[in-house]
């Protein structure tokens, strides 16, 4: 087969390609391809021209009733080209059998087109009546006297179309095709058939992709099969492969390449660079069930997924975002040439998230929440009683974990924060307030929560630089142990606490003494405290306070706990600290 392109430029110099040398006509294409920049992309070339000899030119009337250009493709091979904006692409192509049927098909990429297919037919005797220059040669004078040029075929749009027919003896046929807003990727094929059966995958009669479930997190799809796909054997030539997003459906899989790239194809490229081309090197090994995600630069957050599934005509996409409409395209590939075709696509809108219970919070009430995966499991509102409309909201993590925390009002978010350890957030103006909170990993987390108006009056006391408590080993015997930690320039109240330990948990103990840091004197037996005090000291320096605890046994472990009370809110625990008393005094 042989399919030519060219430029206006050069148009004229094709007419006479049937009586040159075929070394001179392949010097010719590829002089053009260069210097006009034309694509020539053609699985196998035969080129079988009848031509005179080099230094003869053949008579008009030894002409026989054979087209000037034969034309032979293989039912694998397919043309892909580039429109250059604004610049007719021409292509040329003629049968020797008269009456056999052909079918053209092309395929626009991502954006609307213009092509026609016309037909020039010669004379098969130069018309003597006509006047002739002197100067043209007796196979221009015959080119020229030929007949008119007729449209077969007009299209403008992005839609695959079809044109079959039946060639007729001495007859040129041109595909021109053209692209008015930018540079764009076209598919081409040209079979000998009245119909591209074979070539490029049928679609049923009833091509929609139907929704068959909608969950929170996942849309099931399901679509009718393919006849090629229900016709084809042991070998899997023909598959389906599936997409996903967040924008809108493609009219084919060049579309959707294009629309990720976010940039013009500038130069010709085969569709296999795709994962699920036959040529591509991905999809040569990709199997059913196979996931490919592919992302913009653009945004993070936005992907598009593909999967092929083989021959199921079912397939559920899972981990999509609740409350999202989500796009799906369908597309049954051969994966000998490269060809596919394209089902209606479908919308569909994920189930919203479960509305959380709201809990109104007390003011000043001190409340403990724990939170288990990522989603948010609850929600708190609360209304300030004063006039000012002022709240302050104290937050202290339990466990190592951080918070998310997100507070609302009417929908619109006044303050997110991320708390590890003591958080604060005060508003003001508002009526109502709406906390959300999420935990940051998938272990969860915990947390104690106050919701207060006296914003004046901080819900943690002032907090010392070391909240690590110290023992004195010179001054530990075998019933009594110190202790010593810091204190504030405020006057507070410590209280310290005791726990004994068995020797066999004295490890486990020590590795999870500090996993729960909102743990307060109200989670302590009555038996376990040992004294509580005042402190105060306006020197840093010498802000260190100490309690001795007696009556301890000999040899044995303790856990010790100090506690820091303020006037209101939240008691700080120290960091706990394990001490055995002297086993010999």
């Amino acid at each position: 087969m042989i399919l030519l392109d060219s430029s206006s430029k050069v148009i004229e110099a094709f007419d006479h390609l049937s009586y040159l040398p075929l070394s001179t006509v392949q010097g010719l294409l590829k002089a053009v391809q260069v210097r006009e920049g034309c694509v020539f992309q053609v699985g196998i070339l035969d080129l079988n021209f009848r031509r005179s000899p080099f230094n003869k030119t053949p008579a008009p009337d030894s002409f026989s009733p054979q087209p000037l250009l034969k034309v032979s493709m293989s039912m694998k091979d397919s043309l892909i080209l580039v429109l250059r904006k604004a610049m007719f692409s021409r292509w040329y192509f003629a049968v020797q059998e008269a009456r056999s049927p052909y079918s053209i098909t092309v395929t626009p990429c991502d954006i609307p087109i213009e092509w026609r297919l016309s037909a020039k037919t010669l004379l098969a005797k130069p018309v003597s009546t006509i006047h002739l220059e002197s100067k043209k040669s007796k196979t221009e004078q015959y080119w020229r006297t030929s007949e008119a040029v007729v449209d077969l075929f007009i299209y403008s749009g992005n839609s695959a179309e079809t044109f079959t027919g039946h060639f007729s003896s001495k007859t040129l046929y041109t595909i021109m095709l053209l692209s008015t807003e930018r540079n764009t990727q076209v598919t081409m094929y040209l079979t000998t058939r009245d119909r591209p059966r074979g070539l490029i995958p049928e679609l049923p009669l009833d091509p929609r992709v139907d929704t068959v479930g909608v969950g929170m997190t996942s849309v099931t799809i399901s679509w009718e099969p393919s006849p090629s796909v229900l016709q084809q054997r042991q070998q899997q030539d023909f598959h389906y492969c599936l997409l996903v997003n967040r924008w809108h459906n493609y009219k084919s899989l060049c579309a959707a390449e294009t629309a990720m790239k976010k940039k013009e194809v500038e130069k010709p490229s085969s569709m296999g660079s795709w994962w699920w081309h036959g040529s591509s090197e991905i999809s040569t090994n990709l199997h059913p069930g196979q996931h490919t995600a592919l992302k913009s630069s653009g945004d993070k957050s936005s992907a598009v997924t593909g999967v092929c599934t083989g021959t199921e005509n079912i397939y559920t996409f899972s981990d999509l975002l609740p409350e999202t409409q989500y796009y799906f395209d369908v597309f049954v590939v051969n994966r000998l040439n490269q060809t596919s075709s394209t089902y209606t696509g479908t919308i569909a809108h994920t189930l919203p998230e479960p509305q959380p219970e709201v809990v109104q919070l007390i003011d000043g009430e001190i409340i403990r929440v724990d939170l288990e995966g990522r989603r948010p499991q609850q929600q708190y509102s609360f209304r300030p009683k004063s006039w000012q409309r002022s709240a302050l909201f104290t937050f202290q993590t339990c466990t190592r974990g951080q918070v998310r925390v997100k507070i609302t009002s009417k929908g619109r978010t006044l303050a997110s924060q991320v708390v590890d350890g003591l958080g604060r957030i005060l508003l003001e103006g508002k009526p109502k307030y709406v906390l959300q909170l999420e935990p940051a990993s998938k272990s969860g987390a915990s947390l104690k929560i106050q919701a207060s108006t006296a914003y004046h009056k901080p819900a943690f006391p002032l907090l010392p630089e070391s909240l690590n408590v110290k023992s004195f080993s010179k001054l530990r015997t075998c019933n009594s142990v110190t202790l010593a930690w810091l204190g504030t320039q405020e006057r507070s109240k410590y209280c310290v606490y005791r726990k004994r330990i068995a020797e066999t948990q004295l490890q486990l103990v020590k590795k999870k003494r500090d996993d729960d840091r909102c743990s307060g004197p109200e989670s302590r037996r009555k038996a376990e405290k040992v004294l509580c005090k005042y402190f105060q000291e306006l020197n840093p320096l010498r802000a260190v306070t100490t309690a001795t605890v007696a009556g301890l046994e000999p040899g044995m472990s303790y856990l010790f706990d100090v506690y820091l009370i303020g006037q209101w809110g939240f008691p700080i625990k120290y960091r706990s600290k394990v001490v055995r008393t002297r086993k010999a005094c």
